[in-house]
């Protein structure tokens, strides 16, 4: 799994504090730079990496553990926690109500995977009783209908192209009036290059006329560093409301696609975990740290925080 490397020097890290005798600032020190070396490598932000260390260090240094937990064992609960919190709030995937239809766009880079994810998300709502469509915007790479169209079928949706025009606009007032009759409408646009002036004006004008839902930026596990400034430019011009990273299965380093959900200030709904069509889910930052980390080993420390916290809860009440 991309980021395997981040999850293994966190492991190291957590060892460390679990095998020290004792508890101290110069501990907490040593932890914080093992922290941030190890995302700094997987490629995160640096302003992220020291703000979140900043807090962890913060609450190491200040926070009296509850009754029956070690201070060893509290130091690795802020860790998982902060690490959480980093990652995102817990998420639904879409949050649709009774909203009919519930419009989509999917917004993105040049082989961001943006039309293979169009197809992941049809199949994960269709098979949940929806009924999807499919209409594609993009109108400058010339295979992109074809790939939409044979995307959708696949995943037994029905599709909605124009091949040839190049108007996005004309495409979607085209269709507009036959979308009424769907649950759910997944629009592909173009992959594109964030800081390009006509791309950018081509997005703001598809945004302001089909008035989405949600707005999903697709980026690519591999990115690099180079996401911060592309999600930033994304989120500008058509106001971001979350994430879905792809590409998850594979080596790359992948904190580039963290740093963007950062940016955007968007959480990260979905995950794509590999080509198939159904390797798509819903984003646990709860889950995907336990992963990181390693969860058997936590569960029983985490138990035993939780229930530490209730009994202090517990002999407050009764005072």
């Amino acid at each position: 799994m991309v980021l395997e490397a981040l999850g293994e020097n966190l492991k190291k890290t957590l060892k460390k504090i679990a095998g020290a005798l004792f508890v101290n600032e110069r501990l907490i020190d040593e932890l914080v730079k093992d922290i941030q070396r190890a995302l700094l490598q997987a490629d995160v932000q640096v302003q992220l990496v020291f703000t979140l260390t900043k807090k962890i260090k913060e609450r190491a240094l200040q926070e009296k553990p509850p009754a029956g937990v070690s201070q060893r064992e509290h130091l690795i609960t802020i860790v998982y926690e902060e690490l959480v919190t980093f990652f995102g709030e817990e998420r639904k995937g879409l949050e649709m109500g009774k909203k009919k239809p519930f419009i989509v766009m999917l917004v993105g880079l040049f082989g961001s995977g943006k039309t293979t994810t169009v197809g992941k998300l049809a199949k994960y709502y269709s098979t949940r009783g929806l009924k999807i469509a499919t209409v594609g915007l993009d109108v400058h790479r010339p295979a992109a209908p074809a790939q939409l169209k044979m995307v959708s079928d696949a995943v037994r949706v029905d599709s909605f192209i124009l091949p040839g025009e190049k108007n996005p606009s004309k495409i979607w007032k085209h269709f507009e009036k036959k979308l009424g009759a769907y649950d759910l409408v997944i629009v592909d646009t173009a992959g594109r290059d964030a800081l390009s002036k006509d791309l950018i004006k081509e997005i703001e004008e598809i945004t302001s006329l089909i008035r989405a839902d949600e707005k999903l930026l697709v980026i690519s596990a591999d990115i690099g560093q180079a996401a911060l400034q592309q999600a930033t430019q994304f989120h500008k011009s058509c106001s971001v409301t979350g994430v879905i990273v792809t590409k998850l299965d594979g080596t790359a380093r992948g904190g580039g696609s963290l740093s963007a959900c950062a940016a955007t200030g968007a959480p990260i709904k979905f995950i794509g975990m590999g080509e198939k069509m159904e390797d798509l889910e819903i984003f646990s930052p709860e889950g995907f740290v336990g992963r990181l980390l390693g969860m058997g080993d936590l569960e029983a420390l985490l138990e035993k925080a939780k229930e530490a916290i209730t009994q202090d809860d517990a002999e407050a009440m009764s005072k």
